[in-house]
């Protein structure tokens, strides 16, 4: 009995002695976000994420996403992963946190994680037309064409009047020789954005 009296009077004064973490409260949150984005605009991304870090909460999808970001523009790219990837880890469907962990990847030329990560953004919305054209272009750049034209496809199909779209599915046309087919969308080009350069370009090379 003796035993267990001292016991619960430990456990009391182990209670007592603990630090005590107030919550912070919405108006501090909004005020460290505030406080946050003045210093992004002056270009002070360690003074913006310093803002943040004094109400950090490891569990907040916002804050990861957002630091994501500052430390992608403050060139921590390593950092930026860390964040961007906890952000997904926390919104496991968040497109947002996707394109967000492409900044950092593609600016360390890790590309192949580059593919992936819009490859999956692409099973989980395969209508995204952001993640379709960037990917072509990728795809394009390496010469790709039979990967890039039907991302480019699909884009036109989805926008049949959109520039970017008719303007890549027509150098990959060309590129893959189908000539009267890259002529159509270098038409259509000119009629978006009339004596466009690039469109003109492909239509004399198809002369």
């Amino acid at each position: 009995m003796e035993f267990l009296k001292k016991l619960t009077t430990f456990l009391v004064i182990l209670i007592f002695a603990l630090p005590v973490f107030s919550q912070v409260t919405q108006s501090e949150l909004e005020d460290a976000f505030s406080k946050s984005y003045v210093q992004e605009k002056t270009g002070d991304f360690s003074a913006a994420m310093d803002e943040l870090k004094k109400v950090l909460d490891k569990s907040s999808y916002e804050m990861n996403l957002r630091l994501g970001w500052l430390n992608y523009n403050a060139g921590l790219f390593d950092e930026s992963i860390i964040f961007y990837s906890t952000a997904q880890k926390l919104k496991p469907y968040s497109e947002e946190a996707r394109f967000g962990l492409i900044l950092p990847k593609a600016a360390l030329g890790k590309w192949s994680d580059v593919i992936q990560i819009y490859d999956n953004i692409l099973e989980i919305s395969p209508q995204n037309t952001v993640a379709l054209y960037r990917l072509g272009l990728i795809y394009y750049g390496r010469k790709n064409y039979a990967k890039a034209a039907p991302l480019f496809k699909k884009v036109v199909d989805l926008y049949p009047f959109g520039y970017d779209g008719l303007l890549m599915l027509g150098w990959t046309s060309y590129f893959m020789g189908n000539n009267s087919q890259a002529k159509v969308l270098f038409n259509k080009v000119n009629l978006f954005n009339p004596n466009d350069a690039s469109a003109n370009e492909g239509l004399m090379l198809i002369k």
